[in-house]
């Protein structure tokens, strides 16, 4: 029974980190090199679900991804089934609320790049998109790793958003850390420390590889 939750938690993760890139390359990319006016606008947003409550967050994205709401009822006419309560669901969820985890990390690599090698980029007469993929991504490619292995370890730990957009429905939506916190609620400890004893050795592993990355980079 607790291994079902941590597995559930770590195919969350791990679909987070493969899709997480393809959001934050975009906003991570405006803002290490745009010096357009919105660009603070864009930030703020970006970095908003960071800074809000979970609960306020996962509210926002429920009534979005109700059948009633924009991204619940395009989801259900393209699939015909509902987003909430659901894989699927929890997996947006995750994607939105790891956004700025992703943003952040990238940008900041993005911005320590040698601005001469842009220039000789340009000057070889590479366009944007070949610039970015033939440049900015093998120069950063250290950034790109430290913000997916952030991305994944702080997925594991995701609580207020998944249960207010996903339910605990067992092998479905509920998680490490919702199991958890019923188990506490109905006294079965053991089960509760089961699976912190398994999540808590993984997030430091991943940590400790996080700084490894950042201390070969800086090198």
């Amino acid at each position: 029974m607790t291994l079902t939750p941590l597995l559930l938690s770590a195919k969350l993760a791990f679909c987070t980190m493969l899709l997480i890139p393809f959001l934050a390359f975009p906003p991570a990319y405006f803002l290490a090199f745009s010096k357009c006016r919105g660009k603070s606008m864009l930030d703020a947003l970006v970095t908003l679900p960071m800074v809000i409550p979970p609960t306020v967050l996962g509210f926002g994205l429920l009534v979005a991804m109700s059948p009633s709401g924009t991204v619940g009822s395009i989801w259900h006419t393209i699939t015909g089934s509902r987003l909430i309560f659901s894989f699927a669901g929890i997996l947006f969820a995750s994607l939105v609320f790891n956004l700025p985890f992703a943003v952040q990390p990238l940008r900041a690599s993005f911005e320590k790049l040698d601005k001469r090698l842009l220039e000789s980029a340009a000057v070889l007469g590479l366009s944007p998109f070949q610039t970015f993929y033939r440049v900015i991504i093998p120069n950063c490619i250290g950034g790109i790793v430290a913000s997916s292995i952030l991305v994944f370890a702080h997925s594991l730990g995701e609580f207020g958003v998944i249960l207010m957009v996903g339910g605990s429905i067992p092998g479905r939506t509920q998680v490490a850390s919702i199991a958890i916190f019923e188990a506490v609620e109905a006294m079965r400890f053991d089960d509760a420390l089961y699976m912190s004893a398994t999540l808590i050795p993984v997030c430091f592993v991943f940590l400790l590889i996080i700084n490894a990355v950042n201390r070969r980079q800086q090198s």
